[in-house]
């Protein structure tokens, strides 16, 4: 590979001084020369060009400008889909919604306007601590059910004095069942009503 660059250095010197010895030799008033006949600069730059184009990789150096290549040629993440392209296509796709409906000229919805109530947070957090609250309170009624069906089958046996009356039982099984679930109703009423009522008197105090 020296070799091929000290034999090219060379090639080059001996070119630029015969070229200095036919300037020498020029009479002071130009020719007209042809525009299309190729002079010895544009020969010897392209033997140049065309050295550097088979000594050197290309890796690094591009030989049609003569300069280290600089970055990538092409983005190598142009195939790819992207968060940063996701993200201007959302983008683009609102500003066209926004810009059609400004066209259309639609009238204001007030209920998508509607503001969140002032304890709307506070509620969300109670909700949250109640559901355990729920539960054992589901679990406590249904013990306390059972405890007063047995209570009232005892008493019912004792004043009969039947031991074994399985239809009554039932009957009474039934009835109890009923008026605990009418009871859990008037208490579901019962605390929506003061729910409402809260509401209404932070409201009141905004």
């Amino acid at each position: 590979m020296s070799g091929n660059l000290s034999s090219a250095a060379e090639d080059r010197k001996a070119r630029l001084a015969a070229l200095k010895s036919l300037k020498r030799k020029q009479p002071s008033e130009p020719t007209e020369t042809d525009d299309n006949t190729p002079t010895d600069q544009d020969t010897s730059s392209e033997h140049l060009q065309d050295v550097s184009s088979v000594l050197l990789s290309g890796r690094n150096y591009d030989a049609a400008t003569r300069a280290p290549k600089l970055g990538f040629e092409n983005d190598p993440s142009a195939q790819e889909n992207t968060l940063e392209k996701k993200a201007q296509e959302l983008a683009e796709a609102t500003r066209k919604q926004a810009e059609q409906e400004d066209q259309q000229d639609k009238p204001l919805d007030l209920f998508k306007l509607q503001p969140k109530k002032p304890n709307w947070d506070l509620k969300r957090d109670l909700d949250r601590k109640l559901d355990i609250l729920n539960v054992r309170t589901d679990n406590a009624i249904a013990k306390l059910v059972r405890q007063r069906i047995a209570a009232t089958q005892a008493e019912k046996r004792k004043a009969t004095g039947v031991a074994n009356d399985e239809g009554e039982a039932v009957g009474m099984e039934g009835a109890e069942l009923l008026e605990a679930t009418n009871l859990r109703e008037k208490e579901d009423e019962e605390e929506a009503r003061r729910e409402d009522e809260a509401q209404a008197d932070l409201l009141d105090g905004s």
